[in-house]
């Protein structure tokens, strides 16, 4: 989509649709997104921005529901994030953006002509006044004044850019009406002033001075400005121009001989005009420009439409063909075709005779090759003709005096995916980035690092193969990317050919490095290169590689770009250094996870997760590696990592490698890995012989006073079981322990047995406020979150609306300090479910959407499925039950895991769409939507889920008229929940009709007989 607000705000789809966007308010939201489009904006600015200093009360909900409309209106995501939202869009799909960015672009241009056009441009997008239409939203007036205030400048530099070029006649009127429009901006009347006596009417131009200096004289009590004087005066002497020709209005161009030196280009230029537009203003601050980075990062790309724009001689040198140890000079020579200075014997020498004097850029394409030969011959030339600048290209920088270096890196994921589709659409005509190609096209940019020419040569592979295949086949880059233009440079033909290249470049200490480095799969710091990779000297090595670019240096971390790393990676495995790099890898990692273990749980726990948030690509890789090779060692890796997830609010991430683990262990379970084990198999939410093997452990060793966390890994994937006794056994075991943290834990435990076994309310806020305490003490986070969450459940079931919400927002605090994403997910869920429960709707659909797009953005299924429930009981709630079932059924369908929540959502669901059954009058579906939820709910140890079932049966019963059998399974969910919960209107209703027509007396005696029926006899009911 693209959006508009240099005049009215608008959206506008692809094909030029408008869309809608009702009311002042939610357009000014849409503009105050827009205009930090790909950035979050803080929910402060927003709210102040739409309501002021003084907001109205509730402005949390009031923002929270103008988003939710805002959705609904556009086809691009608005993202919630616990900062605030943004507008996922790049900033060239909002005008403004272009405006300033066509702005920059043209302010550094040399030629006039170019100015002009590129600044004619950014005017163009201008539909009217700078958000026209929500002037009244308290933003607007301070923004909009930006705006029109930088289109004035931009107006300024544009006349300027025309009256260089000699179009002065043509401007005059302009100029009249600019002036008019803005009477005190003196730079526009001297501006007029220039045009009027450059076009032959000097006397004109006089007035205008004299109307000038009245009207800042009336208006603002001054005198003109001394350069306006200037103007005034120069005109007075007949020293301002000379009146332009008659029929004259373009200067010639004085560089049309010699664009021919730089070859047209046969593709649009795409991603990179912030890059030109600093390129260019390097060129005119600096001699010497050198660009550098990676092949096939566009290098020679971005050297020519630099040099396109300048104005002067341009003389282009690609030097691929020298070889090695060459004579540059000559090259330089023989490609600029220049013949002074032949008696010379010195090459140099010659072409010192030959720029001496001129006004040229001279383009040193590829210089990596001959690197010492060009910064040498570089140093010469700007040393002996100051007229000269030099514009290099190279994967590393000529290392002289006086030079700037750009790097060109890798392209941004939004300007990578619109350059694939450029070039895509070129072999497929008609391609065009949408929701069926958008994921594939995504995944095919990051895995090649936002590499132009790899970027390139993938699309070219659309002219035989799908988007989807291309994009599964990338796992070998360098294979699938192994053709190319037949024109390109050999070694610029395909992506293989570029990084062999750069290698052959390197000595053979470099190579060595290069190949062990690819073992980090997320980068690494110096400490870690030289342990794992067993080269003391590392530094200067590591920035050898990075002068090349082979290395990339993103603060005190080393990393290699993919395409890079899956070729060095090849020379690794030539070398027969591979297991024994992957092993130092691992080994190396594994004692990071220990030394991080005790840390993970105490108040410096956040020091500790931030060590490990940029080697987790690492320790994934190292936990890939031990699974096919070290068994032992992936368990270890395993159970530390599944704390560090835990904590980050990650824990879905364990699920797959768990398995894989499992499978590739067999039966078999190393000695003195019990515990490891046993969380792998609660990781994998294990089943059959891995799940009573695991049971079996537990019940003959104490695993649990060695890993404590086992409580939670076990409580949260297993569930607590009637029959085994795990849970209370774990708990039995670590009692009467000192450590704050695991008398934190055991009371958590116990928190959840009182909830699902016991429906113990006193209880159940009992222990997980002896929890809170526990885990206060010790500063832990992820523990004070947790036992928060579950006193949020006892508030909402109270009806205590001030507690609920003061605990839910310390709860999300806390979570958004770990950075636990998947978590805010799921406590937004939590205020969701809450919400329902005290009867306001529209917060509770506020936060499932909120939670949902945060889910998914984070890939965690869980809260995705949790969040859809809750919006698909949001919809049955208000009457829409269309809706309701179809969001409810899309949960059943994916549902695959066997987890203990995936059996308690199956339950809930099943009696939601009996409810739903029920309210289409459709008897017979909601009575065995009902009874089968209900024979479910005895399998699943939660008592407050088997309430709910049995008073869906009461919802299926009160259908068929049976009002005894309401009232009595009404109390069966009284007792078996040990309340009956605020706000559910299902249950009042069923229970009204059956009071009715029962009477007080015959209600209350069947109620009384439910309440008092044991679990046993709860089958009998079927």
């Amino acid at each position: 989509m693209r959006f508009g607000i240099l005049g009215p705000v608008e959206a506008r789809r692809e094909d030029g649709a408008t869309v809608s966007v009702g009311g002042a308010r939610l357009r000014g939201l849409l503009a105050l997104l827009a205009l930090d489009a790909g950035r979050i904006v803080p929910t402060e600015r927003l709210i102040e921005g739409l309501y002021g200093e003084r907001p109205v009360t509730g402005e949390g909900n009031a923002l929270q529901s103008q988003i939710s409309r805002l959705r609904r209106s556009l086809d691009v995501p608005v993202e919630f994030h616990p900062a605030g939202y943004r507008l996922v869009v790049d900033g060239e799909e909002v005008d403004a953006h272009r405006f300033e960015r066509l702005v920059r672009q043209g302010r550094a241009a040399e030629s006039a002509a170019v100015r002009s056009e590129l600044l004619g441009q950014a005017l163009a997008l201008w539909r009217g006044p700078a958000l026209a239409d929500v002037r009244e939203v308290p933003f607007a007036p301070a923004q909009a004044a930006r705006l029109e205030e930088l289109r004035v400048d931009v107006t300024e530099d544009r006349v300027e850019a025309d009256l260089e070029l000699g179009r002065h006649r043509e401007l005059v009127t302009e100029l009249q009406r600019l002036v008019e429009a803005h009477p005190v901006r003196e730079r526009l009347r001297g501006q007029l002033i220039r045009a009027l006596y450059a076009s032959g009417r000097q006397a004109e131009a006089l007035t205008a001075f004299e109307d000038a200096r009245r009207t800042l004289a009336d208006e603002l009590g001054v005198d003109p400005s001394p350069e306006l004087r200037e103007i005034h005066l120069a005109a007075l002497r007949g020293e301002l121009y000379a009146p332009a020709a008659p029929g004259r209005t373009e200067p010639q161009d004085r560089t049309a001989g010699v664009r021919s030196a730089l070859p047209a280009q046969l593709t649009s230029f795409v991603g990179r005009q912030d890059d030109l537009a600093e390129v260019a203003r390097l060129l005119e601050r600096a001699r010497l420009v050198t660009l550098t980075g990676p092949g096939g990062a566009g290098k020679t790309r971005l050297a020519l439409e630099a040099a396109a724009a300048v104005k002067g001689e341009v003389g282009l040198v690609e030097l691929d063909g020298v070889a090695e140890g060459g004579d540059v000079a000559q090259a330089v020579l023989t490609k600029l075709g220049l013949r002074i200075g032949q008696d010379a014997p010195d090459p140099a020498d010659r072409l010192v005779a030959a720029l001496a004097g001129r006004r040229m850029l001279l383009v040193l394409d590829n210089c990596e090759h001959v690197v010492a030969a060009a910064a040498e011959l570089a140093h010469r030339l700007l040393s002996a003709c100051p007229d000269l600048r030099v514009l290099a290209t190279g994967r590393e920088a000529l290392g002289i005096t006086g030079e700037s270096i750009w790097p060109v890196t890798a392209l941004p994921d939004a300007l990578a995916e619109r350059l694939f589709e450029d070039r895509a659409a070129a072999v497929r005509p008609g391609f065009a980035l949408g929701e069926d190609n958008l994921a594939d096209v995504r995944r095919i940019c990051q895995a090649l690092d936002g590499l132009p020419l790899a970027i390139e040569l993938a699309a070219a592979r659309l002219r035989s193969l799908p988007v989807a295949e291309v994009a599964a086949r990338l796992e070998d880059g360098l294979g699938l990317l192994s053709r190319g233009s037949r024109t390109a440079q050999p070694r610029h033909r395909t992506l293989r050919a570029v990084v062999e290249w750069s290698w052959s470049l390197l000595d053979e200490e470099e190579q060595r490095l290069a190949r062990r480095l690819t073992v980090f799969a997320g980068g690494a710091g110096i400490e870690a290169v030289e342990r794992v990779c067993d080269t003391p000297d590392a530094l200067e090595l590591l920035a050898s590689l990075a002068d090349k670019s082979l290395v990339e240096i993103a603060g005190d971390r080393y990393r290699m770009l993919q395409t890079i790393r899956a070729f060095c990676a090849e020379r690794l495995e030539e070398a027969g250094e591979v297991g024994t790099y992957r092993r130092a890898h691992a080994n190396h990692h594994l004692a990071l996870l220990r030394e991080a273990a005790p840390h993970l749980m105490r108040a410096e726990q956040l020091e500790w997760a931030a060590r490990l948030d940029p080697e987790h690509d690492n320790l994934l890789a190292a936990l890939t590696w031990a699974i096919d090779d070290d068994r032992a060692m992936a368990l270890r890796i395993f159970a530390d990592l599944s704390t560090y997830w835990w904590l980050r609010g990650r824990r879905g991430l364990g699920m797959l490698p768990a398995r894989a683990l499992l499978a590739a262990l067999g039966t078999a379970v190393p000695e003195g890995l019990e515990a490891e084990y046993v969380i792998c198999v609660a990781g994998a939410v294990g089943s059959g012989a891995h799940l009573e093997n695991a049971k079996r452990l537990m019940r003959e060793m104490d695993l649990i006073s060695g890993h404590p966390q086992l409580t939670f890994f076990w409580g949260s994937f297993v569930g607590p079981s009637i029959d085994d006794g795990l849970l209370e056994l774990m708990m039995e075991r670590v009692k009467s322990s000192p450590d704050p943290w695991i008398s934190g834990l055991n009371h958590v435990g116990k928190g959840f047995l009182c909830y699902l076994m016991e429906s113990d309310v006193a209880g159940t806020e009992r222990e997980f406020s002896l929890a809170l305490d526990c885990f206060r003490s010790l500063g832990e986070r992820l523990g004070m979150a947790m036992a928060l969450s579950e006193l949020v459940r006892v508030a909402a079931w109270r009806g205590e609306r001030e507690r609920f919400s003061e605990l839910i927002e310390e709860a999300l605090r806390l979570m958004g300090e770990l950075g636990a994403q998947e978590d805010i997910a799921d406590l937004l869920c939590h205020r969701g479910e809450g919400e329902l429960l005290l009867g306001d709707l529209d917060k509770a659909r506020a936060d499932f959407e909120r939670a949902a797009e945060l889910a998914r953005r984070v890939g965690a299924l869980e809260g995705t499925t949790r969040a859809s429930c809750g919006l698909a009981e949001v919809a049955r709630l208000r009457g829409d039950l269309d809706e309701a079932r179809r969001r409810y059924e899309e949960v059943l369908a994916r549902e695959s895991s066997g987890s203990f929540g995936e059996s308690l959502n199956a339950v809930q669901i099943g009696i939601a769409l009996g409810w739903i059954a029920a309210a289409e009058g459709d008897v017979e579906e909601a009575v065995a939507r009902q009874e089968t939820a209900f024979a479910a709910a005895l399998h699943v140890q939660s008592l407050p889920v088997l309430a709910s079932a049995a008073e869906g049966m009461a919802g299926a019963a009160s259908l068929r008229g049976a009002h005894d059998e309401v009232a009595l399974l009404l109390g069966v969910g009284k007792g078996l929940r040990g309340m009956t919960l605020p706000g559910d209107r299902d249950v009042r209703r069923v229970a009204e009709l059956a009071r009715a027509a029962l009477g007080e007396r015959r209600f209350t005696e069947a109620y009384a007989r439910g309440a008092a029926m044991s679990r046993e006899e709860l089958a009998g009911l079927l």
